[in-house]
């Protein structure tokens, strides 16, 4: 059996077809409703419109690099983080479009206060999350008035330049509190990007040198919006159906998944493809590292649990936030402009455990009754889903079934977690059997070598 690495020197988004084959614990199971039912019979050919009805894209032309290179060697310079530099990706390809580089203050207080941008036109685009560029007072003084700056790598080589710049406080206790919702010690990305980053935001319009690479040997699978439209054009897509991971890939996500394809079916649409797309930015420390769940979601494909000539798997340069309601929003808006015009969400989308107490740190239904009445994603439809469980008497992930609720068994992603480090196996019919081989190999990497895995409680 090809690989989907091998395969992906022939197209760069799928394994080679394979027969179909044939959970998890609610959060990852559970499907929002929208706020009315779809209309039966209004079916649209073609991709849905990107925000403000044009992808903005970023990079420079090839015939002009060289030039823009030499501009910014003379310019004052802002070094940016790896988060920066994942942002800056995210903006150069569109994804956060019509946004046209780091949000000045107006775009920024928009986003914190109305999660939204109102257009030139009057329109309203959803941005719940704020895409800003911080620094010091050390690179204020040193930028002066100077109307442009050039953004440089750790390396100290210009990546960007940023132009007719705005320079303006950064308040970050009110970002954190209308971002998340708390100030809260603990909370992961405001650790690491926020707390001890500069006290002043630039914003502009961004220019991007070259497009961005990783050289991680994952660069084949960042696709952009535009070569996703591509892609998707391609096939003859009449519908996208998004689903954004930051985990492996269960039976109980390919139940989802592989049932809205027949429901969309059932609506009329001819071929309706999946975008399979994973979180490829910044995680927290014990989520699995994106090339180990590239890994496990090749082995999806490739045992056949989802079908791979209706699947796109592509990885979305977005850091996370665990910021949810808000931060789902982001997640929507942005598959909107990748041409997607359905959104499947879990249970507590984008959330985490409290930080300081033993808890959720959002209702676990917030963020898909959000979506159905946020401004802007109008034109997103929401489907609908019941739970899905692992039932003891099929031998499968299925759906819930509350007239035998004793039939069914919830696995955690924590009970997941530990039978993956523990080398023991989760029922059968759970995962795939190499998916799941991807997952104890992981948790295997981290024991050093030579020394016994403790076995951790279940």
């Amino acid at each position: 059996m090809a690989s989907m690495a091998a395969v992906l020197n022939k197209s760069p988004f799928l394994s080679q077809p394979l027969p179909k084959s044939q959970s998890s614990h609610l959060p990852f199971s559970a499907v929002s409703f929208p706020s009315k039912p779809l209309r039966q019979g209004v079916i649209r050919a073609g991709l849905i419109a990107p925000d403000g009805g044009k992808l903005v894209e970023l990079v420079v032309e090839e015939p002009r690099r060289r030039e823009k290179k030499h501009e910014a060697a003379e310019l004052p310079r802002v070094e940016l983080t790896e988060i920066d530099v994942q942002w800056m990706h995210v903006l150069s390809e569109g994804w956060a479009s019509p946004l046209g580089g780091f949000m000045r203050e107006s775009e920024f207080l928009q986003t914190l206060h109305f999660n939204s941008l109102r257009l030139d036109d009057g329109s309203v685009v959803n941005m719940s999350v704020p895409i800003v560029l911080a620094i010091d007072d050390e690179q204020k003084a040193s930028i002066g008035d100077s109307k442009r700056v050039a953004l440089v790598g750790s390396d100290g080589s210009p990546v960007a330049i940023l132009s007719d710049i705005e320079i303006y406080k950064h308040p970050k206790e009110e970002r954190i509190a209308r971002t998340w919702g708390t100030t809260a010690p603990g909370l992961p990305y405001v650790e690491e990007a926020i707390t001890n980053a500069g006290n002043w935001l630039i914003g502009g319009d961004l220019e991007v040198l070259e497009p961005v690479k990783y050289n991680d040997g994952l660069d084949r699978f960042r696709l952009s919006p535009a070569e996703l439209r591509k892609e998707l054009e391609k096939r003859g897509a009449d519908a996208v159906f998004a689903f954004q991971l930051r985990n492996p890939v269960h039976n109980g996500h390919a139940l989802l998944m592989t049932d809205t394809r027949r429901r969309l079916l059932e609506m009329g649409y001819k071929n309706p493809i999946l975008l399979l797309h994973p979180l490829g930015g910044y995680t927290k420390a014990d989520d699995v590292p994106l090339s180990w769940r590239m890994k496990q979601h090749e082995k999806v494909l490739e045992d056949g649990v989802l079908d791979p000539e209706t699947t796109v798997v592509s990885i979305f340069p977005s850091p996370m936030h665990y910021a949810g309601p808000t931060e789902v929003q982001w997640h929507a808006k942005a598959r909107i402009n990748a041409g997607a015009n359905f959104y499947i969400v879990g249970r507590d989308p984008a959330g985490m455990g409290h930080p300081v107490e033993k808890r959720d740190l959002y209702d676990a239904d917030h963020g898909k009754k959000v979506l159905s009445m946020a401004p802007g994603l109008e034109r997103l439809n929401i489907l609908p889903f019941r739970v899905a469980a692992y039932d003891k008497t099929q031998g499968k992930m299925a759906f819930f079934d509350p007239l035998r609720p004793q039939d069914f068994l919830f696995i955690s992603g924590t009970k997941m977690r530990t039978l993956a480090k523990n080398k023991e196996n989760p029922p059968d019919g759970f995962m795939c059997p190499g998916g799941w081989q991807v997952l104890v190999d992981y948790y295997d990497s981290l024991t050093p070598a030579g020394k016994q895995p403790e076995v951790v409680p279940a």
